[in-house]
């Protein structure tokens, strides 16, 4: 692996011109095509195989005349103070208002409360619904226009109007003030870290160019592939992040070759044999991770996945391409300028190592610290992480409505206003699907139909029970159950196991089909799916990662570790999760406007990508650990070594990676501000506390056993090389042949 990785980095050098054109032409095309392709649709999250799911498909096809999954808005009128919403004045302004949507473009319905009993026991709330044939974000602007002009119309007429449901949900677009805040820190930082604007220049610019492209090509296949704006902001925030530390790893051991002496040429080559080796597998463990949600069944979590894997992908590459090319115009600009000029022939410094000063710099000491205290170190760490992860035991798992948006939101407004007239479990009803066509006539379908509606209103928790409507072949029919409790309510979730439970009866003795569904039972389905899948994936994740790590190492023990350190961060950024979307705790600092359940989605994608990630800096810390140690170094040294090298340039690559990460917290997406709260502080606790700290502890208790591999495993294992050991014996014959075949060019000129 090393030698072949040696190879690219000295082509790529030599063949900058060459290697510079074909990525800007890959960029033109992707932009191009992105620039062309049709703008991508918005899809429901569904999950496949689940009841609601079932009961969705059902209704589709025996209601082609509606759409099950339609965008749907609720108009919450409540009469002034004093008056009631059937005086006759505002009985006119309400019917005013609704009659100018019927017959609206994409509207398909529009009920009148007063017929449909829809008033408040009190009389002072009614509610309208109007559905429409197309999901809420393929609602034109005509379309969206004339609900907001109804509602001004009604408010002009005295009375509060405000809109719930579906119909207000719009597509998130990346950018915004508090990204650009986190790629400004991440330049600062690579700055600081490496001491040369040029190297901290080329680190962002390949970045930039990896996520341009696989932003353009997630946008062109957006149609083809069903692909969301969530895919597109999960590989932007996925391809930046990495792109960075990827490029900022094989920047710094190009430096660090160039300090020691070594051409350019030479020294892209060995960066690219070793630095290399450590991005390609450390990018193979994020894409074995991100491929891995396809496990879980939602077809959405899965194209999240591969978008991101894409995005990873192409950051690889490009930082073992087009990272070594840049550095044929470069040269020794890339160093600081104390460094170039102690390199410099005649000087008394001619191969300062700009590590060598870290010796006794703050990884070194960190490290020595840690030899002598090991057992406290752990102690400490773990605990730590522990007592930040116990609210999770809390967690708390749902999909947001309107419930969770802010309070001065009309969304939210209306919500309220139903939950005031109606009851909570109004803003959440369930869809009770009676399916018949086993059966022959109307008779059986009203019969069976009776009967599901006595059994579903004697259950616990029920409020209401509506009047079913059949379909035009009379072999289905739909009615609705209101709960009494809210619908992310725990309560919730039992009534929908109970209502199930209380209609299979009638499915035994009717021979029908009754499924529960609507947007509380999809949650609940969902939610129960995530957690039923977790297992499963961590299994198939871990399991993968773990053989990767094994034939990196060759070690047992390193990649068990690394798999146990995972558990506390990503435990401790659940219990991050639960304290601040939960609790509330610094909510307000980061903007995060309303608390509530954490999103269902959540802990299984930030586990695949989190994972990933923590193998990034297990690989790239402890690639150098191994490096010293291979080479005649006992335990503590070659840790200290590990430090010495990697250490500070780790620390840096986190720090840009939570930057990037906190960055999206700004955007007003629970989804998006959930996975940058979850992911930054993962990040954190992973780079900082368990790498930095639990990790070098644990080696340093196990010693030589921490680097042991059974004879068997040995022989079967395959040797990657990724410390670059073989490099010393075949770097000459290489470097000849490539010579041969390749024009050398002069370093820094194109």
């Amino acid at each position: 692996m090393a030698t072949f990785l040696y190879r690219i980095g000295r082509w790529a050098f030599l063949r900058r011109r060459l290697v510079l054109r074909l990525w800007l032409g890959v960029l033109l095309v992707a932009v191009a095509a992105a620039a062309v392709a049709p703008a991508g649709e918005e899809e429901d999250l569904s999950m496949p195989g689940t009841e609601s799911q079932k009961a969705f498909d059902l209704l589709d096809a025996r209601f082609p005349q509606s759409n099950s999954q339609g965008a749907e808005a609720r108009l919450v009128f409540q009469a002034p103070d004093g008056q009631r919403v059937t005086a006759r004045e505002n009985k006119a302004a309400v019917e005013d208002t609704l009659g100018s949507l019927v017959g609206g473009d994409q509207v398909a319905s529009t009920t009148d409360p007063y017929e449909t009993g829809a008033v408040s026991e009190d009389g002072t709330i009614a509610y309208s619904t109007i559905t429409y044939t197309a999901d809420a974000v393929d609602l034109t602007e005509p379309t969206k226009s004339a609900l907001g002009d109804a509602v001004r119309q009604g408010r002009n007429a005295g009375l509060t109007v405000e809109i719930g449901g579906s119909a207000l949900d719009s597509e998130e677009e990346p950018g915004g003030t508090t990204e650009i805040i986190g790629v400004a820190v991440a330049a600062v930082v690579l700055v600081l870290a490496l001491g040369s604007l040029v190297a901290a220049g080329l680190s962002l610019l390949t970045a930039f160019l990896g996520v341009a492209i696989a932003f353009g090509l997630v946008s062109a296949l957006a149609v083809p592939l069903g692909l969301t704006s969530t895919v597109a902001i999960l590989a932007l925030m996925l391809g930046l992040a990495v792109g960075i530390d990827y490029a900022l790893f094989i920047t710094s051991r190009f430096r660090d070759e160039l300090a020691q002496g070594s051409e350019p040429e030479e020294a892209a080559g060995r960066a690219v044999g070793t630095a290399g080796s450590a991005v390609v597998f450390a990018g193979a463990t994020v894409i074995i991770a991100l491929a891995g949600l396809g496990v879980v069944g939602i077809p959405e979590l899965t194209k999240m996945g591969m978008g991101g894997a894409g995005a990873v992908a192409l950051a690889v590459l490009v930082a073992l391409t087009l990272v070594p090319a840049l550095f044929g115009y470069f040269g020794r600009r890339v160093l600081s300028r104390r460094v170039r000029k102690a390199t410099q022939p005649g000087s008394e410094h001619p191969h300062l190592v700009p590590n060598a000063a870290g010796r006794s710099g703050l990884g070194t000491r960190w490290a020595r610290f840690v030899l002598r205290r090991p057992v406290a170190v752990l102690m400490i760490a773990g605990l730590g992480l522990g007592a930040v992860a116990l609210p999770a035991l809390s967690l708390e798992l749902g999909l947001p409505g309107d419930e969770s948006k802010p309070v001065e939101t009309t969304q939210r407004r209306a919500y309220d206003l139903l939950s005031e007239g109606f009851g909570p479990g109004f803003n959440g009803p369930l869809t009770v699907v009676v399916d018949t066509a086993a059966s022959s006539g109307s008779a059986d379908t009203q019969a069976t139909t009776d009967l599901v509606v006595k059994t579903v209103r004697g259950v616990d928790g029920v409020a209401s029970v509506g009047d079913p409507v059949l379909s035009q072949t009379l072999d289905t029919a739909v009615l609705t159950a209101v709960p009494q409790t809210a619908p992310n309510s725990g309560e919730t979730k039992d009534l929908v196991h109970a209502i199930r439970d209380a209609v299979s009866g009638v499915e035994a003795d009717t021979g029908a089909g009754i499924l529960v569904t609507g947007t509380t039972a999809l949650n609940i389905d969902i939610s129960e799916a995530m957690s039923d899948a977790l297992i499963p994936y961590l299994t198939v994740v871990i399991g993968l990662a773990v053989l990767l790590l094994l034939v990196v190492f060759r070690s047992v023990l390193v990649p068990v570790k690394a798999a146990l350190g995972f558990l506390l961060s990503v435990g401790a950024a659940f219990g991050v999760l639960v304290a601040v979307f939960q609790w509330g705790w610094a909510a307000d600092l980061l903007g995060i406007e309303q608390t509530g359940p954490v999103m269902s989605l959540m802990p299984i994608l930030i586990i695949g990508i989190v994972f990933g990630l923590a193998m990034d800096y297990e690989v790239f810390l402890l690639t150098r650990m191994r490096e010293a140690y291979v080479h005649g170094a006992s335990p503590g040294e070659a840790i200290v070594n590990g430090f010495r090298h990697s250490g500070r340039v780790v620390a840096a690559a986190a720090i840009i990676m939570i930057s990037v990460f906190a960055g999206f917290i700004g955007l007003n997406s629970p989804t998006i501000q959930t996975m940058g709260v979850g992911l930054a502080s993962a990040v954190a606790f992973d780079a900082f506390v368990v790498r930095m700290a639990i990790a070098p502890a644990v080696l340093a208790l196990l010693g030589h056993r921490a680097w042991w591999l059974p004879r068997i495993l040995n022989r079967v294992l395959p040797n990657v090389d990724i410390e670059g050991e073989a490099l010393s014996r075949q770097v000459p014959a290489s470097a000849t042949e490539l010579d041969a075949a390749v024009p050398r060019l002069p370093v820094g000129r194109d």
